[in-house]
Parts: structure tokens; C-alpha cells; sequence
């Protein structure tokens, strides 16, 4: 057994020993496809990982982290993932464009929610952005990815890096790309981000959504519009055949 054989056994056995069915009865109601999870309790899960970082952090490398969170996102689990995102991040510093490529992967690869998408956008994706290794158009290829998954990271990602100030001129020209999605969880990741540009910049993000609202599906809507006051929602909507 290998290394990380080793070390993936001991992930499963803490997860295992550590696990609660009732936490997961919890949990799933904000899931509407289901969620395959252990019922850790997030407390110890985050203590946990702290400890393990503590102690592989002479003889893990960032490739080693790449290859351990090909093998934790494989499994489906949610607390897995979540690892896989916490450990690497640890290796932030080492960040290039092949390591974005790479976690790119996660998102077809096992990544199958929408909280261990957004926590791996938030806390991950958006390091990429920030530290200028990749740029919104670098997202241009994730937008026709098979998974709903990646095509939700491109918005989601897009929000850190709008809250950071980074001008939405370069990101719209790419969420174009997704404005006729069908699946409603990118729809809401859509709408997050607009919601976000509208914040700082409400001409631009209006005149967009004016540009878009008789094709786009209505959770864009919805959700880039619900800071507006009922007057200025009126704008949006659809206008009827």
C-alpha cells in the first residue's frame, strides 16, 4: 500500500468513526438530489484536518495533494471533497496554471454538489484569479463542460473576485456563454454573480440583464434582481409574446 493509499485509508476511518447519520438527515435538506456524506461533525472534521496538514507537511508535495484529492473527490463524499479543498489550499503558494487545470478536473470527476463547488471556488478557484495565474477568460472552456457543476464554478468564482474589485468587463463577455443554461443550479450562480456587479456597478450589470431578460432563464432573474426595489424589478421582466 502506498503512501496515499495509507493516508486515504486513515481519512475514511476518521470520517467512518466519526460518523452521524443524524447530522446527514440534517444536512440533506439542503440538497435537493441527495448528499452522500458521513455526518462528521465539522468542528472535529476541521480540527482533524489541521492535524494532518501538521503532520504531512514534510513529505507531501502539491502533486501528491493533486493526486490525494483525485482519489477524495472520486468517492462522491461530501466530507471527502471538503478535504480535498482544505488540503490543497494549503499549497496556495504553488498555484499555477496546471494546478488550475487540474483541480479543474475535480468539478467532473466527483464533485457532485453545490457546496463543495462554491466552498471550492471561494476558497480555491478564486486564489487563481486573484494572484493574476489565470484570468476570467480562462474560463471560456468550463462553460461547455458536460458537469453543471463546472459551469456553476465559472459565475461563483467570478463573485470572490468581484467583491475583490476586479472589473466586470472581462467576466461578462464569458457568462454570456451560459445565459440560456438550462440547469437551475448554474442559473442561481448566474444570478449571484449579477446580483454582486449590480452592487458596484448597476448600470452595467442593468444593462446586461436588460440585454438578456426575455432569454435567460427566470432564476437569473430572481436572484440578480432581489436587493432591487419592486419598481426597478418591474424592468426585468419577460416580456410577453
Amino acid at each position: 500500500m502506498d503512501k496515499l493509499e495509507l493516508r486515504h485509508k486513515e481519512v475514511i476511518e476518521f470520517y467512518t468513526k466519526n460518523a452521524d447519520e443524524n447530522v446527514v438527515k440534517k444536512l440533506s435538506r439542503y440538497f435537493r438530489e441527495g448528499l452522500d456524506a458521513y455526518g462528521s461533525d465539522k468542528d472535529k472534521v476541521e480540527a482533524q484536518q489541521k492535524k494532518w496538514l501538521a503532520e504531512w507537511e514534510n513529505d507531501m508535495t502539491i502533486e501528491d495533494y493533486l493526486d490525494f484529492g483525485d482519489r477524495l473527490v472520486s468517492t462522491g463524499k461530501y466530507e471527502e471533497a471538503h478535504c480535498a479543498n482544505s488540503l490543497i489550499l494549503s499549497k496556495k503558494d504553488e498555484f499555477s496554471v496546471e494546478t488550475f487545470e487540474r483541480i479543474g478536473k475535480w468539478l467532473e470527476n466527483g464533485i457532485q454538489n453545490w457546496a463543495n463547488t462554491d466552498v471550492l471556488c471561494m476558497l480555491v478557484l478564486s486564489e487563481f484569479i486573484f494572484n493574476d495565474i489565470v484570468q476570467p477568460k480562462d474560463f471560456s472552456s468550463w462553460t461547455t463542460s458536460t458537469s453543471k457543476w463546472k459551469r456553476r464554478a465559472v459565475p461563483v468564482t467570478f463573485v470572490e473576485a468581484i467583491k475583490k474589485g476586479h472589473n466586470p468587463d472581462s467576466i461578462l463577455p464569458v457568462i454570456e456563454k451560459l445565459m440560456e443554461d438550462g440547469e437551475e443550479d448554474v442559473q442561481k450562480g448566474l444570478g449571484t454573480l449579477l446580483r454582486e456587479i449590480w452592487k458596484k456597478q448597476p448600470g452595467t450589470a442593468e444593462s446586461f440583464l436588460l440585454k438578456w431578460k426575455d432569454k435567460c432563464g427566470r432564476k437569473i432573474i430572481q436572484y440578480a434582481t432581489e436587493k432591487m426595489d419592486k419598481e426597478s424589478r418591474e424592468k426585468f421582466k419577460k416580456a410577453k409574446n
